[in-house]
């Protein structure tokens, strides 16, 4: 690019004169330059832009003056670094010739004497670079210059600089340090500490290329390769090359193995053992003792007899010691669902993931900024991201042959399946929700009464298995996952105090108790139950077959995401032990809250950053109410004159969606317990919540009127929404506020003198929009936004309400009395979370809004192949 190369020259002008770009690879960009102090010809270095923002000149300049005190006729000696008009940079000497890949790309294969001959040069190189303390971290045919014939390696020490001035912020950057083919399976799976093992793998896997033509592993994507890895061992040399003799295919296979520990301990061993005809390793050529020499035939009958006695005793013998296989590695890496574009999944519930039954696909609800929701399919063999387009929804199961996905619409109470390849979704069933598949004819759902129904994979009516047992706590019957032979089930059973895992057996139609606090329960083929307790995943010993435990639960797995109001639980997995997860640590994003005014002019509003939601203002401006999830949610204030952040709500579960009385006093917020209940708190702490509504349906509070006494709040019961009016001195009966038919209703708002209420509408199909209505339903509605809106608030006196769409804050000016409504107008849009996350001064000149931390890539998906292995060694039978 002229620009970058125009302002590179400027900027190093007095110190190097660039001649013109050398080539490009996945950190730096390389310029021909002169040294105009020495007179010589270098090699500059330029860091790419984005890796740069992420380092730091300082840091990264500090890290990588620890290399430029190796000196090593086979190592690249660093001349220089630094920074200049933003760019990073450091200077090598150029070299004429050629690297090691550009040989290959033309011979494909050396001679056996030369590349060993290279090897052990450059493992003299390592060994001496090792024994000073530094790692190359990407040894490859790239950074393997030949001089003459005379291999030197460059780029020493930069992969470990990069590391450390990231500080562990290299997923900003998109980058991965080290090369697929040539990566160590520690690398491959992000271990933190790697040793000097690590290089003797790197070295081994270039040796292996340039005897064989290919390195040790090939995959159609760097994710393929990666799995391969981790997962597959390496072929002997010999099957490509037979030549190769037999010490140097056996040290191979050393320096090839999985565990570091089973490798080489030094450069220098791998080199030595290459140059040891008579090293031997493993089963690898060479390994195995002399063949066996011929022995006298014996012609006795009996003898004959005896010997085959003694075989059958030995086959015996052999059968009953004969070693159990080895267990399958355990290995963890992470994929991303969304694009490098900052499509990320969000799309219905975000902890929504399942695994399909072979383990090699992924699959989660997703949507990217500004395109359409779909589903994000990913194949663990593939770099490449598959979005179903218009295929939304959640709470996704794969078929048992993983050809399908069934999944239901977040509010439509419909039940949907979707070639896993991608086609026309199809209508399985309407009145249920959270499907998952029994076999390949049947499936189970959520009925709209919240139990347990089953429904042919072909359409048509639910056959109700489990009605909720209202008249002794349960509250619903969720996350129905089936067993093994499809004889029995599992549930997440929702009842007061606490939630319970329950199998129910199809042929007797009864239920078992299995676990208390705990949701979101998978059938492990390794024989245990896997469920969440808060934020770890539990395991315990399991019996599909009698649907009983045995023995104790340890915690498995930490930081797992999950949505206990919904029983989802953010893991899945696969029939063949690979289990999926979403990382609670990922998808909770820290923000802060800040003051926007109408031009979007920000400033600080709480000083220090957190996990922010629904800030609410005291009516008298000098307070706010605001949700921090730590842990749990919970009701925290903040006192601006103060600068005092303190908790206000402690109960033994979330708590969320603060309303302010109009006295300032008191508090209505949602608790959970185990559905969404109505609590009223006062604010000076004096006495502890109190119940306000408790059912089993889940409910929010959206406002209060202005004389203190009406209650509005937002009610979901299945896929229906309503806004109830209730009074909070108890007297009176609630009321539907609104359509009590065609639409649902969502967060409303009493305007300033009480007569009127604006609150979001959605028709059958279509978006939310906000509308106005009387308090005591008379008169006809008035339309307030046009293309959407939702959380409406009053402003000026009532003469102005303002809501949010999408990212924009929208106001329009209203006369409710006389039916006139302006047109909609955008104050301010930006990086906020504006959905039932900001609030306004009553004359509507400022905002308080959760501005979250962004994030430059797509979130991460941990996957752990075989992790059937690891319950298996952590709770043996």
């Amino acid at each position: 690019m002229p620009d970058v190369t125009g302002r590179l020259t400027a900027a190093l002008a007095d110190r190097y004169r660039i001649e013109r770009e050398l080539g490009a690879g996945g950190m730096a960009t390389v310029y021909l330059a002169e040294d105009m102090k020495h007179r010589r010809k270098v090699a500059v270095k330029v860091l790419r832009p984005e890796l740069a923002a992420v380092l730091g000149a300082e840091r990264f300049v500090q890290e990588i003056t620890t290399t430029a005190a190796l000196q090593h006729p086979h190592i690249l000696p660093l001349f220089d670094s630094g920074t200049a008009d933003g760019f990073l940079y450091y200077v090598m000497p150029y070299v004429e010739g050629e690297t090691l890949r550009a040989k290959l790309d033309r011979e494909t294969q050396l001679g056996i004497d030369e590349a060993v001959r290279i090897t052990t040069e450059v493992a003299d190189a390592l060994d001496y670079a090792h024994r000073h303390g530094v790692i190359h971290r990407d040894i490859k045919p790239e950074n393997i210059l030949l001089h003459d014939g005379r291999p030197v390696v460059a780029d020493f020490g930069i992969a470990l600089a990069v590391s450390a001035a990231a500080g562990g912020r290299m997923t900003e950057t998109g980058l991965s340090l080290g090369t697929p083919h040539y990566m160590s399976p520690e690398q491959a799976t992000a271990e933190k500490e790697i040793s000097a093992r690590s290089d003797v793998y790197s070295l081994a896997s270039v040796l292996y290329e340039m005897l064989a033509g290919q390195p040790p592993h090939l995959g159609g994507s760097a994710q393929q390769i990666i799995m391969k890895i981790i997962a597959e061992p390496a072929a002997l040399v010999t099957t490509h090359r037979k030549t190769v003799p037999s010490n140097v295919a056996a040290a191979l296979a050393k320096a090839l193995e999985k565990l570091p520990a089973d490798r080489f301990e030094s450069a220098k061993a791998f080199a030595a053992a290459l140059g040891n005809p008579g090293f031997v390793h493993g089963g690898a050529p060479g390994a195995g003792g002399p063949p066996m020499s011929g022995g006298t035939r014996r012609t006795s009958v009996a003898a004959g007899w005896g010997v085959a006695a003694l075989l059958a005793v030995a086959l015996v013998w052999s059968v009953a010691r004969r070693p159990r296989p080895e267990p399958k590695p355990v290995t963890r890496f992470a994929v991303s669902l969304g694009s490098p574009e900052g499509d990320t999944p969000g799309s219905g519930s975000p902890f929504s993931i399942d695994v399909s039954p072979d383990g090699r696909r992924i699959v989660q609800p997703h949507r990217g900024a500004g395109t359409q929701a779909g589903q994000a399919v990913r194949d663990l063999e593939s770099l490449t991201l598959r979005v179903l387009p218009g295929v939304g929804g959640n709470y996704l199961s794969f078929s048992p042959d993983g050809r399908w996905i069934a999944y239901s619409e977040a509010a439509g109470g419909e039940v949907y399946k979707v070639p896993a390849d991608g086609g026309t979704p199809t209508v399985v069933a309407t009145g249920c929700e959270r499907p998952d598949w029994v076999d390949a004819e049947t499936l189970l759902c959520v009925t709209s009464n919240w139990g347990v129904g089953r429904v042919s994979s072909r359409g048509g009516a639910v056959e109700e298995l489990i009605v909720p047992d209202t008249a002794h706590g349960e509250i619903g019957t969720w996350s129905p996952q089936a067993l093994p032979g499809g004889k029995a089930f599992l549930f997440t059973s929702y009842r007061r105090p606490t939630l319970r895992i329950e199998a129910y057996d199809l042929r007797t139609r009864t239920r078992t108790i299995l676990v208390d606090n705990a949701i979101a329960a998978r059938y492990s083929p390794s024989g245990h139950l896997l469920y969440q307790r808060g934020d770890a995943l539990f395991a315990i010993r399991f019996d599909p077959a009698t649907l009983q435990t045995q023995g104790d639960a340890v915690p498995v797995l930490d930081d797992v995401a999950s949505s206990p109001s919904d029983a989802v639980g953010g893991f899945a997995i696969s029939d063949n032990g690979t289990l999926v997860a979403v990382r609670k640590s990922e998808w909770t994003i820290p923000g802060t809250v800040v003051w926007v005014d109408r031009q979007g002019a920000e400033r600080p509003a709480i000083d220090q950053p957190g996990n922010y939601l629904q800030p609410r203002l005291s009516p008298d401006g000098t307070r706010l109410a605001v949700v921090v999830t730590s842990g749990y949610r919970h009701v925290w204030l903040y006192d601006f004159r103060r600068r005092a952040l303190t908790q206000l709500s402690n109960g033994p579960a979330a708590e969320f969606t603060p309303v302010w009385t109009p006295n300032g006093r008191q508090i209505v917020f949602t608790r959970e317990s185990p559905s969404y209940d109505l609590y009223q708190l006062l604010v000076d702490g004096s006495s502890p919540p109190r119940p306000l509504i408790e059912n089993r349906y889940d409910k929010y509070p959206t406002s209060i009127s202005p004389d203190g006494a009406t209650l509005a709040y937002r009610q979901s019961q299945f896929t229906t929404t309503r806004t109830k009016l209730v009074r909070l001195d108890g007297s009176g009966t609630e009321r539907v506020f609104g359509d009590t038919t065609g639409t649902t209703t969502g967060d409303a708002a009493f305007s300033p003198d009480g007569a009127w209420i604006a609150y979001q509408e959605r028709e059958r199909a279509g978006p939310d929009n906000v509308v106005v209505r009387r308090v005591d339903g008379t008169g006809g509605r008035l339309r307030v936004s046009v293309d959407g809106g939702e959380d409406p608030r009053w402003t000026k006196g009532g003469r102005e309400i303002v809501y949010s769409a999408g990212n924009a804050m929208m106001a329009v000016d209203v006369d409710p009395s006389r039916g006139v409504v302006g047109v909609p107008r955008v104050l301010f849009a930006g990086p906020y979370n504006l959905g039932q996350s900001y609030d306004v001064t009553p004359d509507g000149s400022r905002f308080v809004v959760v501005k979250p931390q962004q994030r430059p890539e797509a979130l991460p998906i941990l996957v752990i192949m075989n992790f059937a292995e690891e319950l298996k060694a952590k709770l043996p039978r």
